[in-house]
């Protein structure tokens, strides 16, 4: 949309659950954060809006955990995840609840709408319930055995240990959290958004309307959920916690949290008008209006496939755009809560922040570093190593070396005063840093307006870095010492000084989305008031008037010593070794699910050494009765033919893998599967759930060894 009358900007509810970590904030509200921080310095019309997620199953669960209640839950957390997102510099219009009485209402406005226009439906089905606790189970309520991993603690909705998503139908032996006990099917009745209805409006819209601006992970997961044929997905579920459906046959019923949730985007920009006299109105139903939804990948078919269904039907304007981010892994490793894998918001906080006097330029360093490896197309990892290079080699080195030069250099050789810039002295080198200065605000303008943040950021790193060039091609502090003898020279020194003057002035504006702490502490030291930092500032080279007296410099950024780098990392590790995950059970596992479980514990090479790895060639496959998962294959080892049972029919069919050369396991104790002694274990890599089989890259004996 071009030359929008305003803008409304969300970042996806986080639970309300727990403490959240820097992935959460890579990935939707520091992006989020960087483009309202540039549209605000635009002067645009901007609400920014995002809030606690308080309903769901995942509060009450937790409630369970810390032994209190739900809402004891949501008002722990809902005030330390608001303060550690203001800590980091993330600055909301509003953070809302959706416990908040105008978000139920809405909530239920909202679906009353719909349900009135016959634009839902219901229908009955079987689902699982406690005799003994006389209710019906979310899937977060059913424990069982992971039919993938063989893991005998498994959720009904995902196994925390091998991270495959699941239903309650899937697991093995499923029983009821709240009782202990088996839980029996019971018939309930519920109200369905049918979005096999409008899979012509999506297509048209995500497909094709917005095939050239969206990123290219978020209109592949769209398409693979269109192609894939969607179906009626349920809007209210069985739960006593939650925003009760607002029908009199609708007892002991709420709302599924995915509907309400997004819903309480709505809600709070209510909140924010009533807050300061507006009308909420046009930001959700103008077309001038430019609406665009912050998300993790987790989050892209709610964000774009089913609220834009909703927001249709109801009325409201369709997202303008999902930039969506991918994951965020930490030294080597997926984040995990469970497996204490992490690094919160909340630690790095205290840690970095709140120990130190005016802490809040290490939110700024914090704020760089995910920037700079932000997960924008791929999956990203933060190491710790790499956050003490990107602070000392940039920051403190690039940065803020050229900022505390340009003013040391200021106050020595021009008496602390901006110099004036002398034309008849003026050089080449001169036209081409200004022309820089002028360029840079260009492409940075050009890539946040394509959500190309990381981009965007370096080029306004590089600009200090043609800086710090230009400043030492003119190396001022040379000319000084000829001062005595040819005084003509302070002039040449003048023009040097003003123009990293100007640059430094420049650096300001275009580094405060990004660098918020930062850009304030620099227009201290300029002695210049906020208003400098508005957009259409930049680029110019009359910022600072020659002769205004500036500060004397502050260092911007401190280095990062060796030692609290090391103190980050054995603490990571403690952590993780303190709460391990769960053990695998290895006696429910076909052999190659044992090979694709995430276990990690480390062995000895004595260890290691016991195990035989043989090369070897299947020479038939074909299915196990009444077993979906599983294929019986014959395999040469060379010197013998070996039956081997293998959990791989979901992923190959037997006609595609005969002659297929593979690595075995030899010397496994035999085990028997479905009345079938299997013989060895075939390896397996996974990526992304599919299975890729270990073989070598030339075809070579069967029974060749592996060492």
């Amino acid at each position: 949309m071009k030359d929008p009358k305003r803008y409304l900007i969300t970042a996806a509810l986080p639970y309300a659950n727990g403490l959240k970590h820097i992935g959460h904030l890579a990935g939707a509200y520091l992006p989020a954060d960087i483009y309202v921080r540039y549209l605000k310095a635009q002067q645009r019309d901007v609400v920014f809006v995002c809030g606690s997620d308080e309903h769901g199953t995942a509060i009450p669960i937790q409630a369970t955990k810390e032994g209190t209640t739900a809402q004891a839950i949501i008002d722990k957390y809902h005030p330390i995840i608001e303060e550690n997102f203001r800590e980091l510099g993330i600055a909301f219009d509003i953070y809302h609840r959706t416990s908040a009485p105008i978000h139920h209402q809405t909530a239920q406005e909202f679906f009353t709408a719909l349900n009135e226009k016959g634009d839902l439906e219901t229908k009955e089905t079987e689902q699982y319930y406690d005799e003994e606790a006389k209710s019906f189970l979310a899937d977060r309520y059913i424990k069982g055995t992971c039919p993938n991993c063989g893991y005998e603690n498994a959720y009904g909705d995902q196994c925390e240990r091998c991270g495959k998503s699941l239903s309650p139908d899937e697991l093995i032996n499923p029983v009821s959290t709240l009782s202990g006990k088996p839980p029996v099917k019971k018939l309930t009745r519920h109200w369905y958004l049918p979005l096999n209805r409008h899979e012509d409006f999506l297509r048209e819209w995500i497909l094709k309307e917005h095939a050239e601006d969206w990123r290219a992970n978020v209109l592949g997961q769209c398409k693979s959920w269109i192609d894939g044929g969607l179906q009626p997905r349920a809007v209210t579920r069985d739960l006593d916690w939650g925003i009760k459906v607002p029908l009199p046959d609708a007892e002991g019923k709420v709302l599924y949290v995915w509907f309400d949730a997004p819903i309480g985007y709505i809600s709070a920009t209510k909140q924010w008008a009533l807050d300061h006299g507006r009308d909420w109105t046009p930001y959700w139903q103008d077309k001038d209006t430019k609406l665009v939804h912050f998300i993790g990948k987790d989050n892209i078919v709610f964000h774009c496939i089913i609220f834009p269904v909703m927001l249709k039907l109801h009325g409201n304007i369709l997202p303008d755009n999902i930039p969506s981010n991918e994951f965020m892994n930490l030294e080597g490793d997926k984040m995990s809560t469970s497996r204490n894998w992490k690094l919160e918001m909340q630690d790095y906080i205290n840690d970095f922040i709140r120990k130190e006097n005016g802490g809040s330029q290490m939110a700024d360093v914090l704020r760089y570093y995910l920037t700079q490896i932000a997960p924008e197309t791929k999956d990203s990892e933060f190491v710790w190593k790499g956050f003490q290079d990107a602070n000392n080699s940039e920051l403190v080195s690039i940065f803020g070396n050229f900022v505390n030069r340009t003013f040391v250099l200021m106050h020595k050789l021009c008496k602390g005063k901006v110099p004036p810039y002398h034309t008849a002295v003026a050089d080449g080198l001169d036209a081409q840093t200004i022309a820089e200065i002028k360029q840079t605000k260009e492409k940075v303008e050009q890539l946040l307006e394509a959500y190309r943040f990381r981009e965007a950021l370096f080029e306004v790193i590089n600009l200090a870095r043609i800086g710090n060039q230009y400043m030492q091609k003119k190396e001022p502090w040379i000319l000084a010492k000829k001062l005595e003898a040819q005084p003509e020279v302070q002039q040449l020194i003048d023009n040097c000084l003003h123009i990293c003057l100007q640059l430094t002035a420049n650096l300001a504006i275009l580094i405060n989305p990004f660098l918020p702490f930062t850009a304030k502490k620099m227009l201290h030291m300029m002695k210049v008031v906020e208003k400098m930092l508005s957009w259409e500032n930049a680029g110019s080279m009359k910022l600072l008037s020659v002769g205004y007296s500036l500060r004397a410099p502050e260092l911007l950024f401190r280095k990062i010593e060796d030692d609290e780098i090391n103190a980050q990392i054995e603490k990571l590790k403690s952590a993780s070794a303190t709460k391990e995950a769960p053990a695998v059970n290895t006696k429910q596992m076909t052999p190659e699910q044992s090979a694709t479980s995430n276990q990690k514990s480390a062995i000895v090479f004595d260890d290691f050494a016991k195990i035989d790895l043989r090369v070897g060639t299947i020479v038939s496959a074909e299915k196990v009765e009444k077993a979906d998962k599983l294929l019986k294959l014959q395999v040469d080892l060379g010197s013998e033919t070996r039956t081997i049972v293998s959990g791989i029919a979901l992923h190959f069919k037997p006609e595609e893998i005969v002659g297929k050369q593979v690595t075995v396991v030899t010397n496994l104790a035999p085990r028997k599967m479905r009345g079938i002694e299997s013989n060895g274990m075939i390896l397996m890599a996974e990526d992304n759930g599919k299975l890729h089989f270990i073989n070598p890259e030339d075809k070579i004996n069967s029974g060749s060894t592996v060492s």
